[in-house]
């Protein structure tokens, strides 16, 4: 039981630290970027990194062994519906991580990275959708743990 208790702990705080790190992500995202800013992002899309790969393994530990078993979760369509927008959220994501993880040499040399308009702003959308997505991952988890739309 404490196993259990742990892994849905896990699960549910690396999924509050993926929606927090793309707040801050979106919050110091700005044209004319300092050096604390720009490193800020990249540290914060690091994490961001790492609390996704705690959320699909905690996850995936909750489907297989810890959670109401896997016949519960794979017999249920909002479940699949979850599981496919954070599938779309971690496609979404790479676009940034790519440009973000690009500005680590400029950064080692003190320098601040260039942003141009156009890719701040498909940044910034990116980071707007993933959010979006991440508030609805609750509300499907919320369905399917009330067995809505199952017959």
């Amino acid at each position: 039981m404490w196993v259990s208790a742990i892994v849905a702990y896990l699960h549910y705080l690396s999924f509050m630290l993926c929606f927090g790190t793309l707040l801050l992500e979106a919050f110091h995202l700005k044209q004319e970027l300092n050096l604390k800013a720009a490193v800020k992002i990249v540290i914060f899309d690091a994490l961001y990194g790492i609390s996704a790969t705690i959320v699909l393994v905690t996850g995936i530990l909750r489907v297989i062994y810890f959670g109401k078993g896997s016949d519960y979760y794979l017999s249920n369509p909002f479940f699949y519906t979850k599981v496919a927008v954070f599938l779309v959220v971690g496609l979404l994501s790479l676009y940034p991580t790519v440009c973000f993880i690009g500005w680590v040499r400029d950064l080692q040399q003190g320098q601040v990275p260039t942003l141009e308009l156009a890719k701040l702003k498909r940044l910034s959308w990116l980071i707007k959708i993933e959010l979006a997505g991440f508030t609805l991952i609750p509300l499907l988890a919320t369905i399917m743990a009330r067995e809505l739309g199952i017959n």
